[in-house]
């Protein structure tokens, strides 16, 4: 229960900032939900472009995300017409030098025994080798003594360079953000754990069929808002100050703030380092400061309304040095029919491909899916459009430390994707870590 008139401020509406928001709303505290833009969602939101909405960035969520799934059926997301449910798939376009690997719908572990015995375009090598893979992990509990490289990893189980390059490559850069050379591999065999290691329903696909500001913080704003609590867009904090048994927020110079009795910092690393740092918390600040970051570029190719793909979407052979950038292709149009012809093409870790420009980039993705869909017309889309997520997610090394969500102060805590946790920086992660720092400053009745 919660105590009776206790106020919350959760300073940040990215996807962090609306869990915590949430859990703490649905335990009856009045809730301020402050966001320094006018769009939520943070580092996973819409963005209007010459009067269409396009997510800053193409996501793919798991069975696996238990808490992201409990809150968005909580705040009343009805997951059939928001997700598109797939089973685990890794399929390249037919004809080309991929692979086809698609579990059917049976218990765990068969799916994937079947999976691997049906897979076109891997040789017995590779498939022993995932098989080899699979078992040692399990055997092991998914735990490494000591943490490496993904790149380490695979070596160590003998990984044959052809799967690396279709199956361990593609997952890492879409989980990770992070190339497997430098890419934790505890970190990577979690995500593992939780989708291939576990239940079936757990390794399934879950494809947005909204944008992401639709998705969950639209619907965790209405949620915050019919208990009371306020949500208020373009309300940067520049401070948060102790004063007597709470916090005291200042905002702009024309905006009265407010007093609450707890906090939550869940705005990106670098903005609640700035709020930390004058309370005495130099050293959380430090750490906070210290995340290198990795980009994420999608590019947006918009064809004729009948321009449409065989399956919702396909993994694609990123090899820079022939122009090919792409690594996953979605067909917009199959989630949204008033996206239809749209396609989109993510580009993780994407700082090589980013020095090649806008326009050049896109020429360059538009020519790859004309190439390896045998489908010439797409070289030349109607008009494309890159947007790239500088600081998309944090570099997932090996050993990173990140600080958990307590701060050692009263009744205020931080949350983010980059706080100590199983996952990597994902919209679970994100939700997690939200109710995470909710219950971490929730106060006893």
């Amino acid at each position: 229960m919660a105590d009776i008139g206790k106020t919350a401020a959760v300073v940040g509406a990215g996807w962090a900032g609306c869990s915590a928001a949430v859990e703490l709303a649905g335990a009856g505290y009045q809730v301020t939900l402050f966001e320094a833009a006018r769009t939520l969602g943070g580092r996973a939101r819409a963005v209007e472009i010459n009067g269409q909405l396009l997510d800053n960035g193409q996501h793919i969520l798991l069975g696996a995300y238990a808490e992201t799934l409990r809150l968005l059926k909580l705040t009343g997301v009805a997951r059939d017409a928001a997700l598109l449910t797939l089973p685990l798939q890794m399929r390249y376009p037919p004809g080309g030098a991929g692979m086809d690997f698609v579990a059917p719908r049976l218990p765990a572990p068969l799916h994937l025994a079947i999976a691997l015995l049906r897979a076109k375009g891997l040789a017995r090598a590779d498939k022993m080798a995932l098989a080899r893979f699979s078992t040692t992990a399990r055997w092991m509990d998914w735990r490494l003594h000591h943490d490496c490289s993904v790149s380490e990893l695979l070596a160590r189980f003998d990984q044959t360079p052809r799967l690396t390059a279709l199956m361990w490559r593609p997952l890492c850069l879409a989980a990770l953000n992070t190339p497997p050379e430098r890419a934790s591999a505890q970190i990577f065999l979690n995500v593992l754990r939780d989708s291939l290691g576990a239940r079936r329903s757990s390794s399934d696909m879950l494809l947005p069929k909204t944008d992401l500001s639709s998705l969950f913080p639209q619907a965790a704003a209405r949620y915050l808002e019919a208990r009371g609590g306020a949500v208020r867009l373009g309300a940067k904090v520049q401070a948060v100050r102790p004063q007597g048994d709470g916090w005291q927020l200042e905002t702009a110079a024309d905006d009265a703030g407010m007093h609450a009795d707890m906090v939550i910092l869940a705005g990106g690393a670098p903005a609640s380092a700035a709020l930390l740092r004058p309370l005495g918390q130099a050293a959380l600040a430090d750490q906070l400061d210290a995340f290198a970051y990795e980009p994420i570029a999608t590019c947006y190719l918009q064809y004729p309304p009948d321009t449409r793909l065989d399956l919702p979407f396909y993994a694609l052979v990123d090899e820079p040095a022939q122009g090919h950038w792409g690594q996953f292709v979605f067909d917009r149009g199959q989630l949204d029919p008033a996206q239809a012809g749209l396609l989109a093409v993510v580009i993780s870790a994407s700082s090589a491909a980013g020095e090649l420009g806008r326009e050049a980039l896109a020429a360059a993705i538009a020519a790859q899916l004309a190439e390896v869909l045998a489908r010439p017309a797409l070289a030349t889309p109607v008009r494309t459009q890159v947007i790239t997520e500088k600081r998309a997610t944090y570099a997932c090394a090996p050993g990173l430390a990140r600080p958990p969500v307590a701060t050692g102060l009263p009744a205020l805590a931080i949350a983010g994707d980059y706080t100590a946790g199983d996952y990597p920086a994902t919209l679970e992660a994100a939700v997690r870590s939200g109710v995470a720092a909710a219950r971490a400053v929730r106060r006893p009745a």
